[in-house]
């Protein structure tokens, strides 16, 4: 998602947030949630997002989205609710069920259709929230006219689902992620943890895992090719390759390390980038908020 926001800004008008509230769905620590929050903005800015070229906010200092999101609940049919397959993934994890979990698809639909979306970035696993925001904007169109854009999902084939390390969707809620920008050690930890299966050292490796996707990530093509012929000549070793894997991602982005560390000790300007961004989604989020009052009746009274 972040790559491709990135080159977006280059290419689209982009809109691109920090979701806190969306965080709040699985009861964070406010410590934590703040630190996590500072964070992500340097993560972004770190690996290329310009607030030059884009609009760049964090999602609670616009509040309109949560107006939105209270309207679009009224609209929205449990049934539709019911079908997210997300929220029963997050359950079956273990995740405590709350509303705001179980209603994180309107929230979602609202950062959308608040900015006039046309298409979203998105991973594979994102895509039935973009199908639900249509099925929501669809049905509030067909009541009170053409006030919602129909979003379309944009995925990256080649990103569309990244492994953690263990095989899972990779995510920070399952604990099977690579921080790239955490402490080299734990990076190390994290990827020499990638589960592999038991191929004895004298037979090719499977290349089809968790371990050869990752690498190609960051590889060249050639890069990619010797890495193939390793896996398919017997005596490799899986943690060879791991550490092949760990020495790329650490090559790959010691720039944006660099940078990052560098903006973290500059809290003031993240601040500033981060109010000048709010103040421009302000504007097209009062735009819209106001057009969706209005269909639906709100505020009749200024007007008679």
């Amino acid at each position: 998602m972040m790559s491709k926001m990135i080159e977006h800004q280059d290419q689209d008008d982009l809109y691109c947030f920090i979701a806190d509230f969306h965080a709040l769905t699985v009861n964070p620590d406010p410590k934590i949630l703040s630190i996590n929050i500072y964070n992500a903005v340097c993560d972004f800015i770190a690996l290329g997002l310009s607030p030059d070229k884009t609009t760049f906010w964090v999602q609670s200092d616009v509040p309109e989205v949560t107006e939105l999101a209270w309207i679009l609940s009224s609209y929205t049919n449990l049934g539709l609710m019911d079908r997210s397959t997300t929220y029963k993934d997050k359950i079956a994890k273990g995740i405590k069920p709350n509303m705001g979990l179980y209603s994180y698809p309107i929230l979602m639909a609202a950062d959308i259709l608040l900015f006039n979306s046309n298409v979203v970035p998105v991973g594979k696993d994102q895509k039935q929230h973009i199908e639900i925001a249509r099925d929501i904007a669809n049905k509030f169109n067909a009541n009170y006219g053409d006030v919602f854009i129909l979003p379309e999902p944009r995925i990256e084939e080649k990103t569309k689902l990244i492994p953690g390390t263990d095989g899972q969707k990779m995510s920070k809620s399952y604990n099977n992620t690579i921080p790239i920008f955490g402490n080299e050690d734990v990076i190390l930890k994290n990827v020499m943890s990638i589960k592999t299966d038991n191929t004895p050292i004298d037979k090719p490796k499977n290349k089809d895992t968790t371990l050869f996707y990752l690498y190609c990530l960051f590889a060249n093509d050639s890069e990619k090719l010797l890495f193939s012929k390793k896996f398919d000549a017997p005596g490799l070793r899986y943690g060879d390759a791991k550490l092949e894997l760990f020495q790329k991602i650490m090559d790959y982005f010691a720039p944006y390390r660099e940078k990052r560390a560098l903006l973290q000790s500059k809290p003031d300007d993240i601040k500033d980038i981060l109010n000048i961004g709010a103040k421009k989604a302000k504007v097209i989020a009062s735009q819209t908020l106001d057009k969706v009052r209005t269909s639906i009746g709100l505020g009749i009274a200024n007007e008679l």
